[in-house]
């Protein structure tokens, strides 16, 4: 077990300015618009000190109350994933001379390091399964790899969860394993320190804090544990694959599309969504044009335009298509599932879709069978 250390609320300035200090720009959480949004900081009381959230199919609602603590809220719509995958950036650019000569010069990258302040265990998990997408596939992906290369994670671990939250039924915990640097346990009145890497072991060491005591340790494991015996929604396994696609034809696609608007807010507020499209956007001279990439949505129809046909040009197909990839297909490109069970597309879906409740609807018959089957075996 990795060794605890204490640090008081009054001294939280003392570790971001450690982390400034070794010429990190800090991002962390704040409030803005009502909604909790990592954005720059450099100052502890920039963070939502005494906010909590309260999350619901389609409802999202964020509050000040009397409570101590810098982490009693849950998450918010915007994951850490729009700094390390820019949802737009030019790739590269084309100039055409006065003479029509073209010259091709990819978009320069020089980031610098930055540190991801506060973030949960459920996007970590999220930012491990974009590694695959991005990083350690066929194909690597340099400005990803640059970025997240240059990137320090400070972990919040959970102390509650919302009503729309299941990261233990889709296999991860509200504590970060791996992934982090430095992970804080929020406690009465500061927190438990833990280093996951050598960079977070000198930055602590640079504190000079004192051991957290057993009492400290426990009450950090209870208020874990508590955030996960809360949740209530669940998957019907984390390996949905074959009960997915033995069931395209289910009738509950076809009452999902009745619901479905096909806005593509849970695709935009996803953390392991990689879609994404790339067009040119050439100035109004016709001498210059930039080649960009951005984030797309497999819920628009342009989404699965091939060669003049739109290959899924109903909602029912369309979230079929989310659905069984983000649960089912994505264990034959990168070995696990799509979901980490933040539940932001439950809470951030305007009609309330509950991701939980489909699969539970789509599969469930297919594992009772499955189960009955091989119990006779």
């Amino acid at each position: 077990m990795n060794q605890s250390y204490y640090l008081p609320h009054t001294k939280l300035q003392s570790l971001l300015d450690a982390i400034i200090e070794r010429g990190y720009r800090c991002v962390g959480p704040q409030t803005r618009g009502g909604t909790i949004t990592y954005d720059d900081f450099s100052q502890v009381k920039e963070l939502p000190w005494g906010y909590e959230d309260e999350q619901l199919p389609g409802q999202y609602t964020l509050k000040k109350t009397q409570k101590t603590g810098y982490f009693n809220w849950v998450n918010g719509p915007q994951a850490i994933k729009p700094e390390l995958f820019k949802p737009k950036e030019s790739l590269w650019n084309v100039t055409r001379d006065e003479e029509g000569k073209l010259s091709f010069q990819p978009a320069q990258l020089t980031p610098a390091p930055l540190c991801l302040f506060g973030v949960r265990p459920c996007d970590i998990a999220a930012m491990q399964i974009q590694d695959k997408v991005f990083i350690t596939g066929t194909y690597r992906d340099e400005r990803y790899a640059q970025r997240r290369e240059n990137t320090l994670i400070i972990a919040a671990n959970c102390i509650t969860s919302s009503n729309n939250c299941f990261c233990v039924g889709a296999g991860g915990f509200p504590k970060a394993e791996r992934g982090y640097d430095i992970a804080l346990t929020e406690i009465e009145d500061g927190f438990t320190l833990e280093f996951g890497s050598e960079q977070g072991s000198d930055i602590i060491a640079s504190l000079k804090l004192s051991e957290a005591d057993g009492s400290q340790i426990n009450y950090a494991k209870q208020r874990i544990q508590e955030a996960a015996d809360k949740q209530t929604k669940t998957l019907p396994g984390t390996n949905l694959r074959d009960a997915l696609m033995n069931n395209l034809d289910h009738p509950r696609w076809d009452a999902v599309a009745e619901r479905c608007l096909s806005c593509g807010n849970c695709t935009q507020v996803c953390p392991t969504c990689f879609c994404h499209s790339e067009e040119d956007e050439p100035n109004v001279k016709g001498n210059h044009s930039e080649h960009v990439r951005e984030w797309d949505s497999c819920f628009t129809q342009g989404h699965s335009y091939i060669h003049g046909k739109v290959i899924r040009s109903q909602t029912r197909q369309r979230y079929r298509q989310w659905l069984t990839h983000k649960l089912g297909t994505w264990h034959d490109q990168f070995g696990e599932s799509g979901c980490v069970g933040c539940g932001r597309c439950v809470s951030w879906c305007p009609v309330g879709i509950d991701i939980t409740e489909e699969a539970t609807a789509i599969c469930s018959d297919f594992i009772n069978l499955e189960n009955k089957e091989n119990s006779h075996g």
